[in-house]
């Protein structure tokens, strides 16, 4: 028995007892975790570093090693989500819906855990609280498999998890890490549906298409972030501006980054050049259509794969055009479906753009930034999914359960 059949077996020996755990209890393990992530912070920074340092030994990107790094703000940052997830409602044991039949029998439809979660994701250590908090929350087990680039940070984060489970009546068998770098054993976890109920990829298009793509067990799909910003005719310039200028470098590898902006010819012909300014002082590098290099020679010409990259750095697509319904076009060839901005004081506009826009998250004068759990006051998030069932946009702790039917009779017969 290799590792992951082995510790998918482990975890799945859980669920029984996870089901049956209070709520309270839940809280109380979620608030040793984060008791345990402070107490061990330097621990958990000194075992990052050494991530840190392999990566950039090998020359990996500044957007993986802005991913792969941690820091006190952003250890901070994930004890905070996980006191907000211990303020949330406990989602299982909820009844969605009650009715009792003409024969007497009383159907309800109860909220219950998915089982076992297998997460297979990259080189993002904060991942690993995040997906094993919200697996607690819920009363699931969960598989965790990173990236071998992360292995030390997501060993010591693990670690402290299982520190302040063991204090906790919730087993700590119930997080389990996935430590062997053999990616071709990994691939057992594709086909094991009698050990995992849902795998959760997150990460680049290649792992997230693999998995989709060979898996039989059920996947929720978190997708690529080819987001948009449609500048509208209307829209006040120095918002749009403000609004842009967040969206592209506040945080530019990740996936809810602004990667291509669409600009009406109008705003255009008033605004392009103050826009353009900001961002080549943010060092902002840009490709854009034949419109766009005419209004600025500092704007390279763009090829057909600039559309559609997810750039994950200062780099930004531009394009200018005549109405909304070409940029609504342009998002719809090119989009990822994850998150879309529209820029405009015309109400009919933002009702046009939103209605025709499939995105799982849709802005109206705001950054594509905010498409993130602990924004939308989920506490965390397990994803960001971009399909259309059972959970899309940013996955918290609804999208982690399912549903049964309790039917309560007295001897009833068909």
């Amino acid at each position: 028995m290799n590792e992951v059949v082995e510790k998918a077996t482990i975890a799945k020996e859980q669920t029984v007892q996870l089901s049956n755990r209070s709520s309270k209890e839940k809280n109380d393990a979620l608030r040793f975790i984060a008791t345990k992530l402070d107490e061990q912070s330097d621990y958990l920074l000194s075992e990052n570093q050494k991530d840190v340092d392999a990566a950039i030994e090998k020359g990996a990107s500044a957007a993986i090693v802005d991913r792969l790094t941690l820091s006190q703000e952003r250890i901070n940052d994930m004890i905070k989500s996980i006191h907000l997830l211990i303020e949330l409602d406990d989602p299982i044991g909820k009844i969605q819906w009650e009715d009792i039949r003409p024969n007497g029998l009383n159907i309800k439809k109860v909220t219950v855990p998915l089982g076992v979660i297998g997460m297979i994701y990259e080189a993002r250590p904060n991942v690993t609280i995040d997906a094993a908090t919200l697996s607690v929350k819920t009363g699931n087990a969960i598989l965790l498999r990173g990236s071998t680039s992360t292995l030390h940070s997501n060993k010591a984060i693990v670690s402290s998890i299982h520190q302040g489970l063991e204090q906790s009546t919730i087993p700590k068998e119930s997080v389990q890490l996935i430590e062997e770098p053999d990616r071709e054993l990994v691939k057992d976890l594709y086909h094991r549906k009698d050990l995992i109920d849902v795998l959760i990829p997150r990460g680049g298009k290649v792992l997230i298409d693999t998995v989709v793509q060979q898996s039989s067990v059920p996947v929720l799909e978190t997708g690529a972030g080819n987001c948009h910003v449609y500048v509208d005719e209307s829209a006040d310039v120095d918002m749009a501006i403000e609004v842009i200028i967040n969206a592209k470098t506040q945080r530019p590898s990740v996936c809810n980054a602004c990667e291509t902006i669409i600009v009406h010819e109008k705003w255009a012909e008033r605004h392009f050049n103050a826009l353009i300014n900001e961002l080549k002082q943010c060092n902002v590098g840009l490709r854009g259509d034949e419109k766009a290099t005419q209004y600025d020679a500092r704007i390279n010409v763009a090829n057909e794969l600039d559309w559609e990259t997810e750039y994950l750095d200062l780099t930004l697509a531009v394009r200018i055009v005549e109405s909304i319904e070409e940029a609504i076009g342009h998002i719809r060839a090119f989009g990822t479906k994850h998150s879309e901005a529209i820029l405009s004081d015309q109400a009919e506009n933002v009702e046009l753009f939103f209605n025709n826009v499939d995105a799982s998250t849709v802005y109206h004068n705001a950054s594509t930034r905010f498409t993130d759990g602990f924004e939308f006051g989920f506490g965390a998030e397990i994803g960001i999914s971009t399909q259309k069932l059972h959970a899309r946009g940013p996955m918290g702790l609804e999208a982690l359960t399912t549903t049964k039917y309790h039917v309560y009779g007295q001897g009833q017969i068909k």
